[in-house]
């Protein structure tokens, strides 16, 4: 299940980063998909850490599941951007 909540929020988080940084938006589609593997890496990475709340469906492990997908998205679509644009030129 914390796995399910890290890929949704990591797809909001790709698209939220997407809204903001124009010039990294690469669609909705490459933003979700890009949000959802940094979703999935960042809650991961968190959990493996120690850093997701603790196991369970408590409210820390589902806030800091939302963090680290939602974080791990914008990041993971903020690198796709940067190569695509740099490829581009």
């Amino acid at each position: 299940m914390e796995l399910i909540i890290g890929l949704i929020s990591g797809a909001v988080g790709g698209n939220v980063a997407g809204g903001v940084m124009k010039n990294l938006n690469q669609g909705a589609l490459i933003n979700s998909l890009s949000g959802i593997v940094g979703g999935g890496l960042g809650g991961t990475v968190l959990s493996m850490m120690g850093a997701g709340g603790g196991e369970g469906m408590d409210l820390a492990g589902i806030i800091g599941q939302v963090a680290g997908g939602g974080i791990g998205g914008g990041v993971v679509l903020a690198i796709v951007g940067a190569l695509r644009n740099a490829m581009g030129k």
